[in-house]
């Protein structure tokens, strides 16, 4: 269904709403409300998810029959969004706890949608890899959530310094861990809802410093800001969550 006719839907059950600027297929309410009220919701019609989230699907730029890894998957609106958007051959969809791969299976099979699931930690591929490379990855990891703030406000009470640093070691064992398992010529798209350089640009660059056969795919876009390395969009930029990506090639290998 395309997005205009949605807005159709929309109007006709007297819900305002406008399309989202820099999202070809996001719509933003006039108001809030219960997500079960939205037409065709049930049916999977429609998801939830705020515009800056909907930038990261376009962003992998994936061709037909790719082997994609989304990695730290739950609740699942970017794995769903990159199965509508792209003729993928097959998703392999991570996350580490029980209760979020439920999650995430339910959004599938709300939406009709299917892929391999994995209740693994991501940081350990000997434990669900299956040894064949991957075309794309989207590691959109786990993150202090400073991005989030307007929606919730008590995160600035809730995070301390030390966690930052945390965060960073895990989010630096995460891109060390999944390197390896994508091939030569693929992408890995690095996503947080972040502002913290410590999980953004410091981080990817101290990534490209180490390892020699990566290189960064600079994002040109008429959203956000250029960094050093990735881009960033600010909380309430465009009435959007505070996103950060930053998209790494892999060389290939020379045969001479």
């Amino acid at each position: 269904m395309s997005r205009d006719t949605y807005l159709e839907h929309l109007q006709k059950a007297g819900i305002v709403a406008t399309p989202i600027p820099y999202s070809d297929c996001g719509i933003t309410l006039s108001s809030a409300m219960d997500v079960k009220q939205l037409p065709g919701f049930k049916q999977g019609w429609v998801s939830v998810q705020d515009g800056a989230a909907q930038l990261v699907a376009p962003l992998l730029n994936i061709p037909a029959g790719a082997r994609v890894l989304d990695a730290c998957a739950a609740p699942g609106g970017k794995t769903a969004h990159l199965l509508e958007r792209y003729e993928i051959g097959t998703l392999f969809a991570i996350d580490n706890q029980p209760a979020r791969v439920q999650k995430l299976d339910n959004t599938l099979r709300r939406l009709q949608l299917s892929a391999e699931l994995r209740c693994a930690d991501a940081s350990q591929p000997d434990t669900w890899w299956d040894g064949q490379a991957f075309d794309r990855i989207l590691l959109d990891v786990p993150c202090s959530g400073s991005g989030v703030i307007r929606r919730h406000p008590d995160i600035k009470y809730l995070r301390q310094q030390r966690d930052i640093a945390t965060l960073a070691a895990q989010q630096a064992r995460l891109l060390k861990a999944l390197w390896p398992l994508l091939m030569p010529g693929g992408q890995l798209l690095y996503v947080t809802c972040s502002v913290f350089a410590e999980e953004n640009h410091l981080q990817i660059q101290k990534f490209l410093a180490t390892y020699a056969d990566a290189t960064e795919i600079v994002l040109v876009a008429d959203w956000g800001h250029a960094l050093p390395y990735g881009r960033q969009i600010l909380p309430g930029e465009n009435n959007l969550d505070g996103f950060y990506y930053a998209c790494l090639t892999k060389k290939k290998i020379s045969p001479f």
